[in-house]
């Protein structure tokens, strides 16, 4: 497998990870204030993949995507490391969150795999999505 960084994709792989984790954060956030927690993290643990496959599928439209391993590893990387950062150490103070299967690793698991499928699904024409243009400029 080689993976070519070209300009700004790793900008936007971790841009794209950064919205999935978001979106997911605020699923958690109302689950939470909606029912009780082992009820909220199963709610995360559903909407995470189709949040990311959501996310997969714009990303995967670009004209030079990363392949889809590449990029399953990249939204990870990315969403672990707001979870670790902003999450367990600035918000919760503690690191006890990762001794959640279904409260952390499930859905780690469930992104990763989720990314990946949409990656291969969309590289084999799969979805009949074509890739979006770039925006065509005139100057006058």
């Amino acid at each position: 497998m080689k993976v070519i960084v070209q300009g700004r994709e790793p900008f936007v792989v971790v841009a794209c990870g950064f919205i999935g984790w978001a979106l997911c954060a605020a699923t958690m956030g109302i689950a939470m204030r909606l029912t009780a927690l082992p009820r909220a993290l199963v709610a995360h643990a559903v909407a995470a993949p189709l949040i990311f496959v959501v996310v997969s599928l714009f990303y995967f439209r670009r004209r030079s995507p990363w392949s889809p391993l590449s990029t399953a590893v990249g939204f990870l990387v990315t969403v672990a490391w707001l979870d670790f950062f902003v999450v367990a150490l600035a918000i919760q103070r503690s690191l006890a969150m990762f001794a959640s299967p279904l409260g952390v690793w499930l859905p780690f698991l469930l992104i990763f795999v989720a990314t990946w499928l949409t990656g291969i699904t969309c590289r084999k024409g799969g979805l009949n999505i074509p890739p979006r243009q770039a925006a065509s400029r005139s100057y006058r």
